[in-house]
This record gives structure tokens, C-alpha cells and sequence, in this order.
């Protein structure tokens, strides 16, 4: 497997993850919820972290979602 994380950001676990009793997800990055996810793409993304160990979970929660810090942030 290629080396994802060529910095070393997701070793760090900046992500986390809550899910909800109405099924919906809630992302989190350093403490701030940044994304909710519901109805398919909750349930889809349950079955990827379901089993998964800690780089692959901070992977997953990567990638869905997306760019959403662009360095212009405060």
C-alpha cells in the first residue's frame, strides 16, 4: 500500500467521530464538529469504521470530509 499520510497528520488523530441515537454521524476535528452525516452515506461510513484500526479510521474520516480546511482559516 502506497503511503497515504506523507506528513504524518493522521498519526496525531486530529479526527473523531460521535454517532447519534437518529442515526446520523457527527465529525469532529481538534474538538469542533465540522460535518454531520446522515441517511446512506452515515450508514455507509459506519461499515467502513466498524472493525477499523485507529490510521484507518482517521483515513476514512479524511476523506469524507474532503477539503474542508484550506489553511485561510483562523
Amino acid at each position: 500500500m502506497p503511503e497515504v499520510d506523507k506528513r504524518g497528520k493522521l498519526e496525531e488523530k486530529p479526527f473523531d467521530f460521535q454517532l447519534t441515537k437518529q442515526g446520523r454521524v457527527l465529525i469532529y476535528w481538534d474538538n469542533r464538529i465540522i460535518m454531520t452525516l446522515k441517511g446512506d452515506a452515515a450508514k455507509k461510513l459506519i461499515t467502513k469504521l466498524d472493525g477499523a484500526d485507529e490510521i484507518a479510521v482517521q483515513l476514512a474520516l479524511a476523506k469524507v470530509t474532503g477539503h474542508f480546511k484550506h489553511g485561510n482559516e483562523r
